[in-house]
């Protein structure tokens, strides 16, 4: 299996969730990291779980190539912009804190769970403050690149 600096988790189900997702990747393959995107590296079974008769066979193979592949990256980026962060994204931080990954949240939607906040269980999840701007987003991983570069 291919080794990931940073496995992306993100929502893709619009045009612009699948947009925004590419310019992080390519931000952080800029940066120097190696990325896994689930909407860009999982091949042809994401067009094939349109289908209902082949629903049950690949989603469990996407299910476990996406598991596989955090297993096999040093951190997580977490895109958590909509109104409520995505469930999937959501299980795949829950993953990466488990497997003692390095995991970081990137919102830049200001809307939120209550009062300003996000659900302290995703909130507790990461291992830096949530990141809001591309800018904050620079300097941590510039700040913690050698500790994801060095985990494998």
């Amino acid at each position: 299996m291919k080794r990931y600096d940073i496995y992306i988790s993100a929502p893709l189900f619009n045009e612009m969730e699948i947009r925004f997702n590419e310019e992080v990747a390519s931000f952080l393959d800029r940066k120097g990291f190696s990325t896994y995107l689930p909407q860009r590296d999982g091949g042809e079974d994401e067009m094939l779980l349109k289908d209902p008769k082949l629903w049950p066979e690949i989603s469990k193979r996407v299910f476990e190539r996406d598991v596989n592949a955090l297993k096999d990256s040093s951190a997580l980026l977490m895109i958590m912009d909509g109104r409520v962060p995505d469930e999937g994204a959501c299980v795949e931080l829950g993953m990466a804190y488990a497997y003692g990954k390095i995991c970081i949240g990137f919102q830049t939607d200001t809307r939120s769970f209550a009062t300003g906040q996000n659900n302290l269980m995703l909130d507790h999840s990461f291992s830096y403050s949530i990141v809001r701007n591309w800018k904050d987003l620079d300097k941590l991983l510039v700040k913690i690149k050698d500790d994801i570069k060095r985990d494998f």
